[in-house]
């Protein structure tokens, strides 16, 4: 029997769950500081154990991890590191669906010379956009092509039955990750050339994308493109850019969030017990909550009937309302707000898009033009798509890896063969499949 350790019990961890206890050969331990959150997913089954932790408890996490073949963390991504030293003392492999920090990179050889498997970026993204981009970069290299150009862009989105509000966004949990994201700098190459953004520019530096049956979408910058051309070894390509997908009006309208100051999670005790409406007054540097909406206009150099002044509203930025957060800084005001106005109703769906564009040429001067797309929507009343989309792909590598078909060792992301493959084809098994299509110019321009 195999033991698999899985730390956190976040919305995202039930398809995990679920997939893992259908293995007749793994028993799984849950371990998590809510430990009803664990019960609720083992759901009684013999092979599932729900325990209590406390991340800090070093002891209790050391015994844990050194119990296991194979410790999957969906803790918060400041977390992993520590376990993954607990991993190297106690001879256990390691899964994340996280980016992989310097630190975590600096284990690298530790875990190689002791025979583990450190497997980061092993979600959606990152995760599917990794293993999707490299089937077909790998593709067309063993045809004797050369990729000349790479854009890949992802989000989280309503359904469209359930896109009913003036954002065109929902949360299914705090939204202050999202948030603080709309802080990141970023760089891509575009024509040969990098474009460096700061992020307080970053929502004012978006455009348009039409998706197959979706639509218009919008699209910005995701903070740093350019190290893809040595991690997807895109030597040859002039544009590489990855971004996010969100709908019409998101961008203008956080980027007028951010000019405000919303975006600041500065400790600030005198906003405590102030209503939206002073707060967004101290912002736009207005004495007085009345006339919030005219001064927030003056200060943004927009017209009083904008649309963007309209979302703002809607939030209840120009009301009377207190903020439902304790923390008393501006960010946090911002992101409770979000969540009480923007959650999901009960068995509304959600929706992944992720969308990939090449420019392959080949000797011959045959170009193709190659979209790869994944849409894929939650199950009302069940699953969420970003619940299945960033869980299954670590679930189905740590199943992998119990049955010793990797053999990779070190700190690795999926982008080998001996990953991507497999796990690409279980998604498919499981309903999640990138769609491709090819158009052929005969000759480059």
């Amino acid at each position: 029997m195999k033991k698999v350790l899985l730390l956190g019990a976040g919305l995202v961890t039930k398809p995990l769950v679920n997939y893992l206890l259908d293995k007749p050969e793994i028993e799984l331990t849950i371990a998590t500081r809510t430990v009803s959150k664990a019960e609720a997913l083992v759901n009684g089954h013999e092979r599932g154990k729900a325990i209590q932790l406390n991340v800090d408890n070093d002891e209790e996490l050391s015994a844990l991890v050194k119990d296991a073949d194979i410790a999957i963390s969906l803790l918060p991504y400041t977390y992993h590191v520590k376990v993954a030293n607990y991993c190297l003392e106690g001879n256990t492999n390691l899964i994340t669906t996280s980016y992989v920090s310097p630190q975590m990179k600096a284990l690298n050889d530790a875990a190689s010379e002791k025979g583990l498997l450190f497997l980061n970026e092993i979600g959606l993204d990152p995760g599917i956009d990794h293993m999707s981009a490299m089937k077909i970069i790998d593709d067309v290299k063993k045809r004797g092509g050369k990729i000349t150009s790479f854009e890949s862009i992802c989000g989280g989105l309503p359904a469209p039955e359930a896109n009913d509000n003036p954002y065109g966004y929902k949360f299914s949990w705090s939204p202050r990750g999202v948030v603080m994201a709309g802080r990141n700098n970023a760089q891509y190459l575009k024509d040969g050339k990098v474009i460096q953004i700061d992020g307080k520019d970053l929502f004012n530096h978006h455009w348009y994308k039409e998706v197959d049956s979706l639509g218009t979408l919008e699209v910005y910058p995701n903070r740093d493109s350019l190290i893809y051309k040595d991690l997807y070894g895109l030597d040859d390509a002039k544009t590489i850019f990855r971004g996010t997908f969100r709908n019409v009006g998101w961008s203008e309208t956080l980027a007028a969030i951010s000019k405000m100051g919303y975006l600041d999670d500065t400790e600030r005790p005198e906003l405590k017990d102030k209503s939206f409406a002073e707060v967004t007054a101290t912002l736009v540097n207005h004495g007085s909550k009345d006339g919030v909406r005219e001064k927030t206009a003056e200060f943004l150099n927009i017209e009083e009937n904008s649309k963007i002044l309209d979302r703002l509203e809607w939030l209840g930025l120009f009301s009377d309302q207190k903020p439902v957060t304790d923390d008393p800084n501006y960010l946090d005001i911002l992101a409770s707000q979000m969540l009480e106005k923007m959650p999901y109703k009960e068995k509304e769906r959600d929706m992944i898009v992720l969308q990939h564009q090449f420019v392959a040429e080949f000797p011959d001067g045959k170009v193709e033009d190659i979209t790869s797309l994944l849409i894929d929507f939650g199950i009302p009343g069940g699953d969420t798509a970003m619940a299945r989309t960033v869980s299954l792909p670590a679930a189905i590598a740590t199943h992998l890896v119990l049955q010793n078909k990797i053999g990779l060792k070190g700190v690795k992301i999926p982008v080998y063969p001996e990953i991507y493959l497999p796990v690409l084809e279980e998604l498919k098994r499981l309903g999640i499949q990138m769609k491709d299509t090819v158009k052929v110019r005969e000759t480059a321009n």
